[in-house]
């Protein structure tokens, strides 16, 4: 079970916010505490576009019980127009549809809802540009 109060407090989940290594500019999403490319350790918080391309992607024909009433769908690496990479749903769209390389932008939208209380739980999606 997710705790509504740690995922509240993921600034990158909601704000689209990366973090960039002050020596070797590198892009972190979710952000590091160590840059995997030179070793620092200082950071500054950037925040992304929300655009990007779809570098690859898959589609989910059996899925966990969360999600086996969406199947099918699919997830894909995105490329943000700022360079990070991040995954994500692939919505609003027929998987046929999709390709890589098309354009999408990214989106706040609901990913789950848990439990008997009805928590939910947010994070980024991708629509296709049309």
């Amino acid at each position: 079970m997710i705790v509504p109060r740690y995922t509240r407090e993921i600034p990158q989940r909601y704000r689209l916010e990366a973090g960039k290594c002050k020596k070797c500019g590198y892009l972190a999403f979710p952000p590091r505490v160590v840059c995997p490319e030179c070793g620092n350790r200082r950071f500054v918080t950037v925040r992304l576009k929300p655009a990007g391309t779809i570098l690859t992607y898959t589609v989910i024909h059996v899925a966990e019980d969360n999600f086996a009433a969406e199947t099918p769908f699919a997830v894909g690496v995105v490329e943000t127009d700022d360079g990070a990479r991040l995954t994500a749903q692939i919505v609003d769209c027929k998987p046929e549809e999709i390709e890589i390389g098309k354009r999408v932008n990214l989106i706040l939208r609901r990913i789950r809802k848990e439990g008997h209380a009805g928590i939910l739980q947010y994070g980024y999606k991708a629509v296709l540009q049309r």
